[in-house]
């Protein structure tokens, strides 16, 4: 397939079936954009979007986020999961407030620098923020590549999507584009399959009930609602949970990783996440 006629073919259906309706997608606010991507990160859209909203109305911009004590940050992100990306998000305003004059950065350089950005989300920031005219990949455009170009390969890299993506990137309207190419590619997973399987970045993502991670985020959330709380408490809130999961490690071990990356902290044999 001609880039002109892959182009041609995604731009249609965008035009007939893109989530045009999207609330970052109705803006230019970096701010705004920046949270979305964020939210984005391994959540899906429709869980996004009230939680976006309400976000966006309590930490209008980088500089009150920056000043949000961690625990109202940490409580307005339950229900988005990964909870390490809260405090990805409080550090990256910090940074923008304070080393970036409430400006988000432009490059992939200084992107990268920011708490939990990796290449794609900088990629995202580049084409979404500043329309420049960059090269990611993520999930639903591997999938539209694979499908197209590389239907029968194995293995596939990210460097291989990467080539066929900037032959086919357009000369203007890049956030657009990518937006049309992601749309695309989640039209195509709910009917050609989940064809990532054939790419060397697919991982099947762990279940989350009965995990270790599912623990994480109740002892979070319980500790959130009921701060300070004594750890026997915790202990005895999450004992019978804890007995019926074989993958969940004990509440002890959990309390302690969390306060050592930052979620809690503990003192006089109570837990808290205040700063």
């Amino acid at each position: 397939m001609k880039p002109a006629e892959f182009q041609q073919l995604v731009w249609d259906f965008y035009d007939s079936n893109g989530r045009h309706d999207l609330p970052w997608r109705r803006t230019e606010d970096p701010y705004a954009i920046y949270i979305s991507e964020m939210m984005l990160q391994q959540t899906q859209a429709p869980r996004v979007v009230p939680k976006y909203n309400a976000w966006l109305k309590k930490f209008p911009d980088f500089e009150s986020l920056a000043r949000a004590p961690k625990n109202e940050v940490l409580l307005g992100w339950q229900g988005l999961g990964y909870n390490r990306r809260a405090l990805y998000v409080k550090g990256a305003c910090e940074m923008v407030a304070g080393k970036y004059n409430g400006q988000l950065p432009d490059t992939e350089e200084d992107l990268l620098s920011l708490p939990g950005v990796g290449p794609y989300t900088a990629g995202a920031l580049q084409a979404f923020v500043y329309q420049q005219p960059v090269v990611f990949v993520e999930t639903n455009i591997r999938t539209v590549f694979i499908h197209h170009f590389l239907p029968n390969a194995e293995n596939v890299s990210d460097d291989d999507i990467k080539e066929l993506v900037a032959e086919t990137l357009p000369n203007k309207n890049i956030k657009e584009w990518y937006w049309a190419l992601m749309d695309y590619g989640a039209h195509l997973k709910s009917t050609v399959g989940n064809i990532n399987n054939q790419s060397q970045s697919y991982q099947k993502q762990s279940k989350f009930v009965g995990s270790n991670r599912q623990l994480r985020a109740e002892l979070t959330r319980f500790v959130l609602k009921h701060e300070p709380v004594k750890e026997a408490d915790i202990q005895q809130e999450f004992s019978e949970l804890i007995a019926e999961n074989e993958r969940m490690q004990s509440v002890e071990r959990n309390l302690k990783q969390l306060e050592k990356e930052g979620f809690l902290t503990h003192s006089n044999g109570q837990y808290k996440t205040s700063d």
